[in-house]
């Protein structure tokens, strides 16, 4: 259909009540309708593997779904089957179920650079349980971030550092500084700043793991250089500081372990969600267990608050991440999402080429965790870009705010997308040749996530 006559009426009102009840209109910033074209924002009906269905009745291929937790496609049936049995018997006890051992076990198989682990429902309550132990354990309160790593938390010391600082004490704010990625210079002469202070150093492993989605001239999800990490460690042990790896999106698309499994280097502490319950709310703080056991209860040390939720246990939720552990390793899935991405960047970058734009659709990162960058005609990432293309893709089929794949795709998914890429690549020269994107828009431009004002 052509982006023009292209309309979501039903979506539209659906957005309109969600608006009128819910803050923002959704539950995640980043799903939220500023993130999409005027009034072709879709709102789901339902999914199924590599699919999904607004209440308009339009069928897409989707990407990066549920913010790249659903890694095996919608409904999967190993899956649902798992929490279906477990649904049929129970899901929240006064005691702890058999199978939140039988969950820990499989995951510290999955993950042996681990020693200990302890699941909630996403992965803010993890990095902040990371952080917290960190500070404990150290007697330090200040947090050292990857300042170059778009997002930690939702909770105040890390979302003191965005744009979005309403509400959030300066004296929270002041406890975390930044370090770049890649720079252990720099991350020294910082530790060396604050010798004595500073708790822990948290960091995804990988340059940026792909949150922005126009950050095609910043590192995304490429390996790290050699030595980069092993230094970190050397600083982290030389300056008393816990190395903590935020693996929400590297856990499973980097290798089974994660990145720390890929590259070999072991962090302190872990936090996984994400691909981990295949879109159930399941998450996991994992580590070494001298620290985790700050957190427990078997000895006479002062006691840390690390992690104690209602429903962090659900049996649902570990059966659904017991099953996704064990389908990724019988059925190789990792691998898998590598062919897949490499298939569709490869198709993306021919045809962006073909249409002149190949400096200006962009497509970056790891295979299994693809995203694109959109440039207007002097090179720097464009919002409005941005705008023209997704409103192509949309009309075409394809719901793509990234390129990060699931293994439900089929070779035919990565065809179609392609040739949908390539009619929006037609129109994005059109507008680079106008030197002027507006006339394609159809209304406001799409918005970065963390911005000062509305």
């Amino acid at each position: 259909m052509d982006a023009e006559e292209f309309r979501l009426p039903r979506s539209q009102q659906a957005n309109e009540r969600l608006h009128a009840l819910v803050p923002g209109g959704a539950h995640t910033y980043a799903k939220g309708d500023d993130q999409y074209p005027e009034k072709l924002a879709p709102v789901i009906s339902h999914g199924d593997g590599a699919h999904v269905w607004d209440v308009d009745g339009n069928r897409y291929i989707e990407y990066g779904s549920g913010l790249r937790s659903v890694s095996l496609g919608h409904a999967h049936p190993r899956v649902t089957e798992a929490v279906r049995r477990e649904i049929d018997r129970g899901s929240n006890f006064a005691r702890p179920s058999i199978l939140e051992v039988d969950a820990a076990e499989r995951f510290l198989a999955t993950v042996p650079t681990a020693e200990m682990v302890k699941f909630a429902k996403n992965g803010s309550d993890v990095t902040t349980a990371a952080v917290r132990l960190a500070r404990a354990a150290t007697g330090r309160a200040r947090v050292a971030i990857c300042g170059d790593q778009p997002f930690f938390s939702v909770d105040d010391w890390f979302i003191g550092t965005t744009p979005m600082t309403a509400g959030i004490p300066a004296a929270t704010t002041e406890l975390t500084v930044a370090f770049p990625y890649g720079d252990l210079a720099a991350t020294e002469e910082l530790l060396t700043r604050y010798e004595g202070e500073i708790a822990c150093l948290i960091l995804e492993p990988t340059g940026l793991a792909g949150h922005s989605p126009n950050s095609a001239s910043r590192p995304s999800g490429e390996d790290p250089t050699p030595g980069y990490l092993q230094g970190l460690r050397e600083l982290a042990d030389r300056h008393g500081c816990v190395l903590i790896f935020d693996e929400m999106i590297t856990g499973l698309r980097w290798s089974e372990a994660g990145a720390q499994g890929l590259y070999g280097v072991v962090p302190d502490l872990s936090t996984f969600g994400k691909a981990l319950g295949n879109g159930f709310a399941v998450s996991a703080l994992a580590g070494r267990r001298e620290l985790m056991e700050l957190g427990g209860l078997r000895d006479s040390r002062e006691r840390v608050f690390l992690l104690s939720t209602t429903h962090g246990a659900e049996t649902h939720a570990l059966a659904a991440a017991m099953a996704v552990q064990s389908t990724y390793v019988k059925e190789g899935i990792t691998a898998q999402l590598h062919t897949l991405g490499a298939k569709l960047a490869d198709g993306v970058r021919a045809v962006a080429a073909g249409a002149g734009v190949g400096a200006h659709v962009v497509v970056r990162g790891r295979a299994s965790n693809l995203v694109f960058g959109t440039l207007d005609g002097d090179g720097r990432p464009s919002q409005e870009y941005r705008t023209l293309f997704l409103r192509q893709l949309l009309a075409g089929g394809v719901l793509a705010p990234s390129f990060v794949v699931s293994s439900a795709l089929d070779d035919a998914d990565i065809e179609r997308t392609v040739e949908v890429v390539a009619q929006a690549c037609a129109v994005y020269r059109k507008a680079l040749d106008a030197g002027d994107p507006t006339p394609w828009l159809g209304g406001r431009p799409v918005k970065p996530v963390f911005r000062r004002l509305a």
